[in-house]
């Protein structure tokens, strides 16, 4: 993978960096059967009132229909594409399975158009391969993790991202996540092999303001900005230090633990995230 920078022949061009589609993208236009329209909110609910600020405008995306649960099992998929999906930072691959259908999946690095692909329980653990935990070789680094059995991908989908198998133990299968966080994981649950692509996404930076707004984020008034009837951190005769960073409901933005310390499935951590 690789970015573009840009020579600084305006001020939104100095500080651009971007991704590399050529090469990398494969196909300009998304499979019609597997994209369904998306509509825009603007940080509305369905009253019509604004429940989420600073969200509007940006650019009309399609979403494409992508197969989380990689539950067709024993039907060899032929890589047609590698395509950029502006709802995610990961690329996208279409398969074509040898009995016609058509199923977009997350794109793993190293994953080539022309490669067969396949899921199940008597499928060799290569890059782009979904079988479950209980069949995975200890040290594997996987991505798109279910949660629970059937429910489809849920952990480590996003861009450059991947966990690793490190354990068995009874029913479960250890498992070290992205966050630095270690849990319990059953291993009838299914996982894709090899790391997600596009690792490059995170040295992107935009450039502009323009760019965030073509995202759908609108600008982001500060808190210490405000007037205090409408924000804890507002008021005051000049800019004031101190006082601790908190939300504008009171909460406190920075350490505030907000998991439920009775939730079910705190035993299944092992190791909390790290700091």
């Amino acid at each position: 993978m690789a970015v573009r920078k840009f020579k600084p022949t305006t001020p939104g061009q100095r500080h651009k960096i971007i991704g590399v589609f050529k090469g990398q993208i494969t196909a300009t236009t998304p499979e019609k059967s597997l994209t369904v329209g998306k509509r825009s909110t603007g940080g509305r609910n369905s009253s019509g009132h604004l429940s989420t600020r600073y969200r509007g405008g940006g650019h009309k995306r399609k979403l494409r229909l992508i197969d989380f649960k990689r539950n067709y099992d024993g039907v060899p998929a032929v890589v047609k594409s590698i395509e950029y999906d502006p709802n995610r930072s990961a690329r996208i691959a279409l398969l074509y399975y040898t009995d016609g259908s058509k199923a977009y999946i997350i794109a793993p690095n190293g994953l080539q158009v022309g490669q067969t692909v396949m899921s199940g329980e008597d499928v060799a653990p290569e890059v782009g391969n979904t079988l479950p935990l209980a069949k995975i070789p200890v040290g594997t680094l996987i991505h798109c993790i279910e949660l629970r059995p059937g429910q489809g991908a849920c952990m480590a989908r996003s861009a450059g991202t991947f966990a690793q198998l490190t354990s068995r133990e009874g029913d479960y299968a250890i498992i070290k996540l992205p966050s630095g966080e270690t849990r319990k994981v059953l291993l009838t649950c299914r996982a894709t092999i090899g790391v997600v692509g596009n690792s490059d996404h995170a040295l992107e930076s935009s450039g502009k303001a323009g760019r965030s707004r073509w995202l759908g984020r609108r600008p982001h008034n500060r808190g210490v900005v405000m007037n205090p009837v409408d924000h804890p951190m507002g008021g005051g005769e000049g800019r004031q230090s101190g006082g601790h960073p908190r939300s504008r409901t009171g909460l406190y933005a920075k350490g505030l633990k907000t998991r439920s310390p009775k939730k079910h499935s705190s035993k299944y951590i092992i190791e909390r995230r790290k700091k």
